[in-house]
């Protein structure tokens, strides 16, 4: 399985998003983001105990990076469009795509961001089952 790291997002952050994407407002400068909070959203996917994964699978590991990139705020602005580019880029890095309506992507990205953290694993659980149900093969 391919990783994701913090030099990837760095590099879909400000070279990518800045030349593909349109918003009203701009994507943040890269030397914005809050030291090791990044790098804690893209590693914890990969974390394991006593020789076991946390997160197995790799509808687990994507659903926690998206969760931890938008819930924990590593940059000052910009935490849902540079998620969703995160969680795009690892899925199409592993073979995969989310075939889904932007608007709904929308809508479900801005319902995990309100989402109260304290229930924290219900809302992984919802964003496993949305990924799932819209996970296809990349071509």
């Amino acid at each position: 399985m391919r990783v994701i790291t913090r030099a990837d997002v760095e590099y879909l952050a400000f070279r990518l998003a800045k030349e593909h994407l349109s918003f009203d407002e701009p994507i943040p400068d890269f030397s914005t983001r809050f030291t090791n909070i990044l790098e804690s959203c893209v590693l914890t996917p990969f974390q394991s105990f006593s020789g076991k994964p946390l997160y197995p699978t790799l509808v687990g590991k994507a659903s926690v990076l998206f969760y931890l990139m938008i819930k924990n705020h590593p940059f000052q602005n910009g935490n849902k469009r540079i998620a969703i580019t995160t969680l795009l880029t690892f899925l199409l890095g592993n073979g995969k795509w989310l075939e889904v309506d932007t608007q709904e992507l929308y809508n479900f990205t801005v319902w995990l961001a309100q989402s109260p953290p304290g229930v924290k694993d219900q809302v992984v659980a919802a964003t496993e089952k949305f990924i799932r149900d819209h996970l296809v093969n990349a071509d």
